[in-house]
């Protein structure tokens, strides 16, 4: 009787682990399967907004929205300044110091300057970080969607959506999207906001001085400020002038 019971013990057991193993396996193919599905969709109205924004202004950004929200957290006082222009109402001086100060090859690479990248590569490996390796394009895919942030997974989703940004938006749209989005001091984002702020004059109104001064300040916009960047705005007018402007 005693063997019995046993035996139909070790039965009952072997069903239950055998059960379960099914159960939990097709638990994690649904989760990742799920997941996929999820990332892909993500990715997907990423993509349908990059389109839309060929012909639509975007009326916020994921860094506005961060900045919204660090201020609400932090209970700090925060005041927007965000007007959207034409790329013909800002400065072409202004147009000019940006590319030169922030990606010289703006105009020759289709989304990612490889040349930058290996240069970063190599300084990483020395352990002497001296510049970003980032472009425009991809500068404004990370404004647009991503915030301030660093991970792996940002930086795979933003690679995967720069090329999307270089064939739907062209050179043009992307500067001119970039200009009127970036963060160029606390609550201060875009060209318009940035030269009113700073200078008390239109977009269209700034010249070679004031304009290296500005793009001086975007790697560091909360630290900065245009009339501390003497030596770094020269440094740009002088990369201007080697560009043949």
């Amino acid at each position: 009787m005693s063997s019995s019971l046993a035996a139909a013990s070790n039965t009952a057991a072997c069903r239950n682990t055998h059960t379960k193993t099914p159960l939990r396996t097709g638990f994690l193919w649904s989760f990742i399967r799920w997941l996929v599905i999820g990332v892909v969709l993500l990715w997907s109205l990423a993509a349908l907004i990059l389109v839309a924004a060929r012909w639509i202004d975007p009326p916020t950004t994921a860094v506005h929205i961060q900045r919204h929200l660090q201020a609400w957290i932090h209970r700090t006082p925060y005041h927007e300044r965000y007007k959207f222009i034409p790329l013909s109402q800002i400065s072409p001086d202004l147009q000019h110091a940006v590319v030169a100060a922030e990606d010289a090859r703006f105009y020759q690479h289709h989304g990612f300057d490889w040349h930058q990248i290996e240069i970063a590569a190599e300084d990483d490996l020395e352990g002497e970080r001296t510049r970003g390796a980032s472009t425009i394009t991809q500068q404004l895919v990370k404004n647009l969607f991503f915030g301030t942030g660093r991970s792996i997974l940002r930086k795979g989703a933003e690679v995967t959506l720069v090329p999307v940004a270089e064939v739907v938006l062209g050179k043009q749209r992307i500067l001119e999207i970039y200009l009127n989005v970036v963060e160029w001091g606390p609550g201060i984002y875009g060209a318009e906001s940035a030269c009113r702020y700073y200078d008390e004059t239109a977009a269209r109104n700034i010249g070679r001085q004031q304009a290296a001064r500005l793009a001086a300040i975007l790697p560091a916009p909360l630290k900065r400020r245009p009339e501390r960047m003497n030596n770094y705005s020269a440094i740009i007018l002088k990369r201007m002038g080697q560009m043949g402007w």
